[in-house]
């Protein structure tokens, strides 16, 4: 049975690497429908496949499954990442019914406009330390390796997917001091262009945050959270986790105002415990 969304946000599946846990996007790609299917970068890792290409047949039914789905009628947005930035070149044409382009402003049900973009535009921002790269780097290479062979471990003794870098993210200081600085910096961008909020990847760690009326959404990434944002046809917001057990692991933080209506507010990243 599928399950309906209006649209669905993807990043950060790295096709063509190990670290990409290809058969959990498969299954969640076969398992929804949406009117919209946001590619939102480095969704083919171009860079990493000029030192060694790994491209499975899992990898391969993946963008098949996605040519496919734009064919039948899903509008399919890709806006590349700095992984796969060969394809920004490439904005404003459109593959295989796959519209590219360099970023986007998306509408939401209830009429809020979201800026979407990769997200790697805001490192220089952030001043990311060589350390803590997010992505691309050789810390967080070995922070994949041991996520990997994690749950190389669990999967053999009946445990389902867990992420044990997201773990390691949020028991080191200066890592979540980062991504507070890269969740301040899109919020800061959703101010100067004048729309409500923000959405990306880039940083693989999905999370909700509402600051001054501005709501920060970042979808994850599929070798480390296996997320998703998606978009129901009522208008809320949620991230999914999909692995062996499927679940939601966040949805758009709301409150109740002084006057008994709902508005959002304020809400930290997801906890992986």
């Amino acid at each position: 049975m599928q399950t309906r969304y209006r649209s669905v946000f993807i990043s950060d599946v790295h096709l063509g690497t190990r670290a990409c846990q290809a058969n959990h996007l498969l299954d969640f790609l076969n398992t929804i429908e949406c009117e919209t299917l946001y590619l939102v970068g480095d969704i083919i890792d171009l860079y990493e496949m000029q030192k060694k290409a790994y491209f499975t047949e899992e990898h391969r039914q993946i963008i098949s499954l996605i040519m496919q789905k734009a064919r039948e009628g899903t509008k399919v947005i890709y806006i590349p990442g700095n992984h796969d930035a060969f394809f920004r070149q490439l904005a404003g044409q459109s593959i295989a019914g796959i519209d590219i382009k360099l970023n986007d402003i998306y509408t939401s049900v209830d009429g809020r406009q979201f800026y979407v973009s990769h997200g790697d535009e805001f490192d220089q921002v952030v001043k990311i330390s060589p350390l803590l790269l997010a992505i691309g780097d050789r810390a967080h290479g070995l922070m994949l390796n041991l996520n990997n062979w994690v749950n190389g471990i669990r999967k053999l003794i009946g445990r389902p997917y867990w992420s044990f870098a997201n773990y390691i993210k949020n028991h080191i200081n200066k890592a979540k001091q980062f991504i507070s600085r890269f969740e301040q910096a899109a919020l800061k961008s959703a101010e100067s262009h004048n729309v409500d909020g923000f959405i990306c990847g880039h940083i693989h760690y999905a999370s909700f945050r509402l600051q001054h009326g501005k709501l920060y959404c970042n979808d994850g990434d599929w070798v480390e959270d296996c997320s998703a944002l998606v978009e129901s046809e009522q208008g809320v917001f949620s991230l999914l986790h999909w692995s062996e057990n499927p679940h939601t692991i966040a949805v758009e933080p709301e409150l109740e105002t002084q006057w008994g209506t709902k508005s959002k507010t304020t809400s930290g990243p997801i906890k992986y415990t």
